[in-house]
């Protein structure tokens, strides 16, 4: 006896096969587990293009990311409320161990800031760090100051007043900057000091990476920083920044992750480190890695084994989609340590 075809079928039967395949597509999907991490804005647009990428791919798990501020992130994961966190401070031992979830961090790429500024005619201009350091404490106050125009031979700099634009409270790109303006500049370090919520001594605030680029965009005169993707993306004009070897050096996928590398063998287990003013020639100096902050306790099974296998994915596959949106990846053998440190998560 033959089959009965589709078309002989009766029309209630193709109309509750219809609906029992819809049910249990809605069923795979409601399965999956939902990861939602927060923090940094400085990695938002590759984790969207991260997230995009792995839930595509991803048959057990979907990944969600909320841009708002490092602390936040870190106090959201803390206390359990997320999966994980994103940002650019290396976190305390308090911070790891002392709250209601132990966590670990884990370096997921490598990041750059940039001085980003706006100037007529869009010079090249280059920076030293104890020029950025002396701008940012209100000393040096005019884009013709004999100190930035020693640095800069041959550039056209202009008689105008110097507006200096920082980031709000609580984020990893204050860290990153204000860590490299200590180690290049006393009088920073001593009035300032590196911190994501620094009591800025001038400027106008903006409080994300966007809101950053539209103001110095916006203001001749202008200057800011941003982590280097917001930089190229938006076609402003940003500096080459002078290393501890002393060369001028302009943020590149090469130069932060020799940054990395000049580093490499003082990379603890815990991986927390300053890659601020690296050693080396070809060193871009305003380089850090950007670290997710995960829980080792306090998830449920089934979201521990989701987690990993997202980090996984991220330290794998998803260095490559990093590099080819502009990112510099982790050097292989810090990968691979990173992903030894996930499967060990219980």
């Amino acid at each position: 006896m033959r089959h009965p075809t589709r078309g002989n079928l009766p029309p209630r039967l193709i109309a509750a096969a219809c609906f029992l395949l819809v049910l249990s597509c809605v069923v795979r999907a409601q399965d999956k587990i939902s990861l939602v991490g927060s923090g940094s804005n400085v990695p938002s647009p590759l984790y969207a293009v991260w997230s995009d990428a792995f839930n595509q791919k991803s048959t057990s798990a979907q990944v969600r990311y909320l841009s708002m501020s490092t602390l936040e992130g870190i106090a959201n994961v803390g206390k359990g409320t997320g999966d994980f966190a994103a940002g650019e401070v290396p976190l305390s031992d308090e911070q790891m161990h002392g709250s209601k979830t132990t966590l670990i961090e884990l370096p997921s790429v490598l990041v750059a800031l940039v001085p980003i500024y706006n100037l007529p005619g869009g010079p090249q201009v280059r920076f030293s760090g104890k020029v950025l350091a002396q701008i940012f404490l209100g000393d040096i106050k005019n884009w013709h100051d004999p100190q930035i125009v020693k640095i800069n031979p041959g550039v056209s700099l202009p008689d105008m007043p110097i507006h200096v634009v920082h980031r709000s409270a609580g984020k990893g790109s204050n860290y990153i900057f204000t860590d490299f303006l200590s180690k290049s500049d006393p009088a920073w370090q001593s009035k300032v000091g590196k911190s994501p919520s620094p009591t800025w001594p001038v400027g106008e605030e903006a409080n994300r990476g966007e809101d950053m680029v539209t103001k110095v965009a916006a203001t001749q005169g202008a200057i800011g920083y941003v982590e280097a993707s917001f930089a190229r993306h938006a076609a402003i004009g940003y500096g080459d920044v002078e290393n501890s070897a002393g060369q001028f050096v302009r943020a590149t996928p090469a130069s932060i992750t020799a940054s990395c590398t000049a580093m490499e063998k003082s990379i603890r287990d815990d991986f927390r480190v300053s890659l601020a003013g690296a050693p080396g020639k070809e060193s871009y100096p305003i380089a850090s890695f950007t670290w997710l902050y995960v829980p080792v306790s306090g998830l449920a099974p089934e979201r521990t084994r989701a987690l990993k296998q997202f980090l996984e994915w991220a330290l794998g596959p998803g260095q490559e989609i990093a590099r080819s949106n502009g990112y510099a990846p982790l050097p292989t053998a810090i990968a691979e340590r990173a992903r030894e440190r996930v499967k060990a998560i219980p």
